[in-house]
């Protein structure tokens, strides 16, 4: 059954991850190299925001594409016994669905080999339109990677959903160096909060500083624009404040850390009011508003 009362719709990429645990060495051709595990998982913008949520209490659900494969049938298993409402997942006929492998070595950054499969498919036609009514937050992950999502459509369908009184949260996955800002004109006027990390925000924008690359942003008409800068912190601009947080240490009591694109949405249920910088208002995780300091 669909759940109409979910809070938040969290549309975009889904992924099944395939996790090795650590290992020594990468293998030579024909050798084989023992790891302690071999994880399936959960991957993806739509699907970890989505869980995450899920674990703060809020009544989230799915809007994506899996393969009519085994893949399809685990992740959505996975995401409901996440409590995580998957009504608004769509099967790709004839498609896999989309995938990564993530190799560990020890002392090493990990690495990736992805196929896109279903989420090529993904549009955003495939957000349902009586969806909107009743969610309070659309949340769209992977813009500008998923190739079927046209700016003019994503843009009516995020100006629905302000009309309707949600917040619209835009995250993006900028693949290698193009020409991206012309994709994000017409749509970031309908945008209540953009997320960009800081080098997909150069890789558009061509601006090395965070603060101008939300400054930007925010002339192109962003709400509010966030730049998140892994251990340097995040930058938030709107028309009340600049400013810029640090990454303070946290206790770690729910098993992984949050994804971004959950707190966020998470931070615009709990605002006070719309001008309010609720995406850093993320449960104590980042614990970065309270100790936000004005940008220079």
């Amino acid at each position: 059954m669909m759940n109409e009362d979910a809070e938040v719709l969290s549309a975009g990429i889904i992924v099944a991850d395939h996790v090795c645990a650590p290992i020594s060495h990468l293998p030579a051709a024909g050798e084989l190299v023992m790891a302690e595990r071999l994880i399936l998982t959960i991957g993806g913008c739509a699907a970890n925001a989505a869980v995450d949520l899920s674990k703060m209490g809020v009544r989230a659900s799915v809007v994506g594409r899996v393969g009519s494969d085994v893949f399809g049938r685990v992740v959505t298993d996975m995401l409901r016994e996440q409590g995580v409402d998957i009504s608004a997942v769509a099967v790709s006929s004839g498609l896999d669905t989309s995938q990564t492998l993530i190799v560990n070595v020890a002392g090493q950054d990990r690495r990736f080999i992805h196929t896109f499969g279903a989420n090529a498919e993904f549009s955003a036609s495939d957000i349902p339109p009586q969806r909107l009514q009743r969610c309070r937050v659309l949340y769209l992950g992977g813009y500008l990677l998923m190739p079927n999502v046209r700016q003019d459509e994503l843009a009516s369908v995020f100006a629905a959903a302000q009309k309707a009184g949600a917040k619209t949260v835009l995250d993006v996955a900028v693949p290698e160096p193009g020409e991206y800002l012309s994709r994000l004109e017409r749509l970031l006027p309908h945008v209540d909060v953009f997320l960009p990390n800081e080098h997909e925000a150069e890789q558009i924008t061509g601006e090395r500083d965070p603060l101008r690359q939300a400054e930007l942003f925010r002339r192109l008409g962003a709400g509010t624009a966030v730049i998140t800068r892994g251990a340097g912190g995040s930058v938030l601009v709107n028309d009340e404040v600049r400013l810029r947080a640090g990454v303070y240490p946290v206790e770690q009591r729910r098993g992984r850390g949050l994804f971004a694109g959950s707190e966020c949405p998470w931070g615009q249920l709990r605002a006070r009011d719309r001008h309010h910088p609720g995406c850093l208002y993320a449960d104590g995780v980042r614990g970065v508003c309270a100790d936000a300091q004005l940008a220079d």
